[in-house]
């Protein structure tokens, strides 16, 4: 317990310092300092700063990776199967926002090595869900006129982007942002059939108006 302890907090730490003065404007000593151990505490868990930033987009990417697997093995349709993935990679920015924020400003100064595993991880998942997506064609959830590999990767654009501008005190919650991007996709690529499904699994706004809760 305490040596996770110790761990997370060097990655707190380290994403509100990454976040107030760039990668570059942050030593491994003020890191430290910050998180009240030694650099031999800091170097039991990392390499170096270059591996502390690949561990910050490592924790977000596994969480995503592991929900939409868990929710490909529990759900039996493509039509719940995208749904529920939609849903954690949607709620990934706001559970690890700070993480997500840090990696996209800085991921330009990590090293090749490190970028190759990330897009590993990248296209672990973006075939997972293109996986579904074409499970859904055939099974005639989804439209086969719609190239699955677009698809895709127009999905996992528009939510990525959300770090930009979603903010946790924002007018609207994480799950209303999701209700609202889940109505976009599906409309955008399924099937009268599909969104049958969809009404009657309750994952479309119909005539549900979103409100603001500020």
């Amino acid at each position: 317990m305490e040596k996770k302890a110790l761990k997370q907090r060097i990655l707190e730490s380290s994403l509100e310092l990454f976040q107030k003065n760039g990668y570059h404007g942050v030593t491994v000593e003020q890191i430290v300092e910050k998180a009240n151990t030694s650099k031999g505490g800091f170097y039991h868990y990392f390499k170096s700063k270059d591996e502390l930033l690949y561990e910050i987009h490592d924790v977000f990417i596994s969480y995503v990776i592991k929900k939409a697997q868990e929710t490909y093995d529990e759900y039996e349709t493509p039509i719940l199967r995208l749904c529920g993935m939609l849903h954690s990679f949607i709620k990934v920015f706001d559970v690890y926002n700070p993480y997500i924020t840090v990696f996209y400003q800085e991921s330009a100064y990590l090293q090749a090595a490190y970028k190759e595993v990330i897009n590993e991880k990248r296209d672990q998942y973006r075939k997972l869900i293109e996986r579904v997506i074409k499970e859904g064609q055939e099974r005639g959830d989804f439209r086969r006129e719609v190239p699955a590999n677009i698809a895709t990767m127009s999905i996992i654009g528009m939510i990525n982007w959300s770090y930009k501008w979603y903010k946790r005190d924002g007018p609207l919650s994480i799950e209303q942002i999701g209700d609202v991007f889940r109505d976009l996709i599906l409309h955008s690529i399924a099937t009268e059939e599909g969104l049958t499904e969809a009404s009657e699994q309750n994952q479309l706004l119909g005539k549900k108006e979103i409100v603001s809760e500020k």
